[in-house]
């Protein structure tokens, strides 16, 4: 990947945009396709329709060759080929001609936002379903008559897709970042995770050491995290630290994170401490509000340590699962600026350790040349951050729990605690 900009985030974005991804399908495919060739450490795989994953099947494969409606001008006036949110997930062949009366059962538009084209999916459902989806002030123009009526799709037992990444470091305990490709032409709801995601691997490849090996998948909403849990659960239950979900973290509004199921995981303690230091103008979203796959990774019986991190939630913007959700809708500083919190949290988490002093009573820091010779308001300051942390340093705290009992930022820390270690001052806890 080429030096990482925002520029070249919202790139790959716009590269993406216009593929029709689904829960299945060749959309899903060339996308995951498109991100090896940057991650060639990519792996991909295809579960089967039919294979029962807990509670749920994976559905048959969905692809779509063309749909669209015309008038009795021979117009086509909803054309898949033009948004491919104008044909509803999961629809199933049709070739007909329909009265208006008739065709309106099978159309859906949004009356509170009729410049929007909804996004709309069947995708569990059994038998025949079909329909489109334009904007509501596009439906208060069709008259009266008849309709042609043509999807070419099918809808077949095939394979769900996903892809994934494993980056080892030196120690066996791991880092989740899960991200979903399963919506089409959406730029935040949908695009914005994979591209964050995809930039966070690549920058972690460079970095020279890495303490924690990172797994990152890319899979169709629910059902796809859901066949992730089947294959991979008691190694991720044993292994995993702390995960996080990305999604809509493309846009210029501010940071959000939805806390795992009671909110006191290690990837909730890292993402808190991250937004409040640095983004400090977050919200913060418990389980109760949960939408993304963090319900399935926090569920009962799997309760890993996973929360997700967003800029504006799911569900909270009125661009939402709407063609409104577009290109415009995110921009190359919301797309960077999402990198830049995974980014610190990661960096969090590598030099995340529990300390313990060496030494019985506050050490002499004069004779190790870590008291200042001269007394200044700002040195004044540097000690007592320096001796708050040695106070605190008793085995029973990691360094964020530190930083946020003595109230500084953690990053900060980092590199007086390196120093303290360096000079036989304070001693790195194995686990």
């Amino acid at each position: 990947m080429e030096n990482l900009t925002g520029q070249n985030m919202y790139r790959l974005v716009s590269e993406l945009f216009p593929i029709n991804r689904s829960i299945t399908g060749n959309g899903t495919r060339k996308t995951l396709s498109f991100l090896s060739q940057i991650l060639p450490e990519m792996n991909i795989f295809e579960i089967p329709s039919g294979t029962k994953v807990f509670d749920w099947i994976v559905p048959d494969e969905w692809n779509v060759n063309e749909a669209w409606i015309k008038d009795e001008e021979g117009k086509k006036i909803i054309d898949f080929s033009h948004n491919n949110l104008h044909l509803m997930g999961y629809s199933t062949p049709i070739k007909k001609t329909l009265c208006l009366e008739e065709l309106q059962n099978h159309l859906f538009s949004l009356p509170d936002q009729p410049n929007a084209i909804p996004y709309i999916t069947a995708y569990y459902n059994k038998g025949d379903r079909w329909g489109f989806c334009l904007k509501d002030n596009d439906r208060k123009q069709l008259r009266h008559g008849n309709y042609d009526v043509y999807i070419d799709s099918v809808l077949t037992p095939g394979h769900l897709t996903y892809g994934e990444v494993v980056l080892p470091g030196k120690e066996d305990r791991e880092v989740l970042i899960s991200t979903y490709i399963c919506h089409p032409s959406m730029a935040n709801n949908e695009l914005s995770g994979p591209v964050v995601a995809i930039s966070i691997l690549d920058w972690l490849k460079k970095q020279k050491e890495r303490k924690y090996t990172y797994r990152a998948v890319f899979i169709p909403e629910t059902i796809g995290s859901l066949v992730y849990l089947d294959k991979h659960f008691k190694h991720l239950k044993e292994k995993l630290d702390a995960g996080f979900v990305l999604t809509c973290i493309g846009d210029n509004n501010s940071y959000s994170m939805l806390e795992s199921r009671y909110g006191k995981t290690l990837a909730d303690k890292v993402a808190k401490h991250v937004l409040k230091y640095h983004f400090p103008n977050f919200n913060t979203y418990s389980f109760l509000e949960r939408g993304s796959d963090e319900r399935q990774y926090c569920a009962p019986g799997f309760d890993l340590p996973v929360c997700s991190l967003m800029r504006t939630k799911y569900s909270c913007y009125p661009e939402y699962h709407t063609s409104l959700d577009n290109l415009d809708f995110i921009s190359p500083e919301g797309l960077y600026g999402g990198f830049c919190v995974v980014q610190k949290c990661i960096m969090l988490l590598e030099k995340n350790h529990t300390y313990k002093t060496k030494i019985l009573g506050e050490p002499q820091l004069g004779k190790r040349g870590l008291y200042p010779t001269i007394s200044t308001k700002a040195t004044n300051q540097n000690v007592r951050r320096m001796m708050n942390l040695i106070a605190y340093s008793d085995g029973t705290k990691d360094l964020i729990d530190i930083a946020e009992t003595i109230g500084e930022n953690c990053l900060d820390l980092i590199e007086l605690a390196e120093k303290l270690v360096n000079f036989d001052i304070l001693d790195i806890l194995q686990r």
